[in-house]
């Protein structure tokens, strides 16, 4: 398995956890004691607020024992160099993670257009962004197993 692959799966599973835990936070802090919350503008924005840099900080935590393991296991550096290959893989898994989160985005828009609650709109939102997320990963993972 290349190292790139490995922190592709690093990756999905730390960013499953913490959007699993973060519900879950939020859900029993807030919603479960004042489920009125769910309606109120301000209560998602701070929460989207919130998540983002406890998401980018828990990431990057994350790959820094990744890193320090993988040294201690594989006595491997890291590559200083990122070859044509990786940057193709990347730019493909980008895109493919783009086109779900505009799709999750119409629907998300399409929700208040027919009228559905406003927490539909960040539910939407915030699973569209996970998927995304998601769906980057594992093209990734594809298109290193078929060496593109």
């Amino acid at each position: 398995m290349y190292r790139r692959e490995k922190e592709i799966i690093v990756t999905l599973i730390s960013m499953t956890l913490i959007m699993v835990l973060y519900s879950l936070y939020v859900y029993n802090k807030y919603i479960a004691v004042n489920p009125e919350v769910i309606n109120d503008f301000r209560f998602w924005g701070k929460a989207f607020l919130i998540l983002i840099p406890v998401t980018i900080v828990t990431i990057i935590i994350i790959y820094i024992i990744f890193f320090i393991i993988n040294k201690i296991v594989t006595n491997e550096d890291l590559p200083q160099v990122t070859d044509e290959r990786d940057r193709m893989i990347e730019l493909k898994g980008i895109r493919i993670s783009h086109w779900v989160f505009v799709f999750g985005f119409m629907l998300a828009m399409a929700s208040q257009a027919f009228g559905l609650k406003p927490w539909v709109l960040f539910v939407v939102l915030f699973g569209s962004g996970f998927v995304s997320t998601l769906a980057e990963g594992i093209a990734k993972i594809c298109y290193y197993r078929k060496g593109y």
